[in-house]
């Protein structure tokens, strides 16, 4: 799919009225993912009147194509500042946020991030505070945050979303792109599987809590997903239009939480569980790998669960009684102990959540046993556990927490714990429900 096709779609998705009853928007003037694309930056920038531009990169990424951005800016009479991490592993955290916005030079007209996960999530925190148009240039299709309009950051510990400024243009090179790292595209192709049950769960969190959903924007980001997965050969070869497809793929679902106002069309609790080894990583030094790759990871455990919670029959009397023995005070200790320091913002985010109160317990159970068939066929819309494993072998990608350094002995805190991370309901939230671990 060409940009212009992509952001025509867009467009014709945004002006049809919806069924779901929001009317949806979109802020992104242009997306360009084409063979050349790095020597039209200039151009690009040229239309917002710039007579100087802030370029955002790490020393990666800077090499591989921030340098001759650069260039191409200077070329164009368009004067450049810019600010390059020189570090080997990026943190996503106040640190870097600090360190970007010491560097940030006022007296330019817009920014240009180069780079992918981390340095976007900091230029569109940066664009928002400083009010000023931004340009993403991807460098790797390895997740879904180039048109979202949050920043996934640690503060304090805690993984959390920040609302910042959806980009005014995205921007790649097929090239660059497919010469990206095997990591970055096997954490891109994590990131897109993360889709079958963040769709999943939406339905589910419609269902049992009423939550909002929209069709649309549901079927849109499966078939971005499809269309991805039906590619890998491609993307295993390096096939430019392949890799575009995931970009692109990505792109959408990031589009998708915008239109929807939430982050539910791409993350569901695979996306919790990478947080959680993120957040153990920070505190205790634990191993951490690239976000889609742990989210591949965690897709294929909740299919586990997933499967054992199809095979159970609902029990009111043991749910019940979960939720009447369950002791906050206790549970939260186990946070502290197993999350660190992180673990104080998510114990503080129950007094606003009161997931755990009694009379809200058994009015979502209510729910649970009166459509416990209804749950079980949104269930099997998710792929069996062997089709992930498949995909990722062809890939190459770790499947397994060993595969990164961690080990299974932290899976069944690992899941409990993802029912705290945001207020949001999730596989591991109708697991407590239903009084089961």
């Amino acid at each position: 799919m060409k940009s212009e096709t992509l952001i025509q779609f867009l467009r014709r998705f945004c002006d049809t009225q919806c069924d779901c009853g929001k009317i949806h928007d979109f802020c992104i003037d242009d997306i360009i993912v084409e063979k050349g694309a790095i020597n039209r930056v200039a151009e690009v920038v040229f239309r917002y009147h710039v007579k100087k531009a802030f370029v955002l990169a790490d020393k990666n990424t800077y090499a591989v194509a921030g340098k001759q951005i650069c260039d191409g800016l200077s070329k164009a009479n368009i004067a450049v500042s810019k600010y390059v991490f020189n570090v080997d592993a990026l943190e996503p955290d106040e640190c870097a946020v600090g360190s970007a916005t010491m560097g940030f030079d006022s007296s330019c007209d817009m920014i240009v991030a180069v780079g992918s996960g981390v340095i976007n999530d900091i230029g569109k925190i940066l664009a928002n505070t400083s009010k000023k148009p931004y340009l993403i240039f991807g460098t790797a299709p390895s997740m879904d945050g180039y048109a979202s309009a949050t920043s996934s950051m640690s503060i304090g510990g805690l993984k959390v979303s920040l609302p910042s400024k959806q980009a005014n243009v995205i921007m790649t090179d097929t090239e660059v792109l497919a010469k990206a790292p095997l990591n970055l595209l096997q954490a891109g192709i994590g990131d897109m599987l993360a889709k079958y049950l963040a769709i999943c769960e939406w339905k589910i969190a419609r269902l049992v809590v009423g939550e909002y959903y929209c069709s649309r924007i549901a079927d849109m980001v499966m078939s971005s997903l499809e269309k991805c997965v039906s590619n890998l050969d491609g993307l295993i070869r390096r096939d430019e239009q392949a890799v575009a497809n995931v970009f692109e793929g990505l792109v959408l679902c990031g589009v998708g939480m915008s239109l929807a106002g939430c982050s539910r069309p791409a993350s569901g609790v695979e996306h919790y569980y990478s947080h959680i080894w993120d957040m153990r990583g920070l505190s205790k030094g634990t191993p951490v790998a690239l976000h889609g790759i742990q989210c591949a990871i965690g897709t294929r455990l909740a299919i586990q669960k997933y499967e054992q919670l199809k095979a159970i029959s609902p029990n009111r009397e043991k749910a019940l009684a979960h939720a009447n023995h369950f002791d906050f005070a206790t549970w939260s200790e186990t946070l502290r102990d197993f999350i660190g320091a992180g673990a104080e913002q998510m114990i503080a985010q129950e007094k606003k959540e009161g997931k755990y109160d009694k009379e809200r317990h058994a009015k979502r159970l209510d729910v649970i046993l009166e459509h416990w068939n209804e749950l079980l066929e949104i269930m099997d819309t998710v792929p069996s556990e062997s089709k992930i494993v498949s995909i990722l072998d062809r890939l190459n990608a770790p499947k397994s927490i060993e595969d990164i350094g961690l080990s299974e002995d932290i899976l069944p805190l690992t899941f409990q714990a993802t029912k705290d991370i945001r207020d949001k309901y999730v596989l591991s939230r109708l697991y407590w429900d239903l009084g089961i671990q």
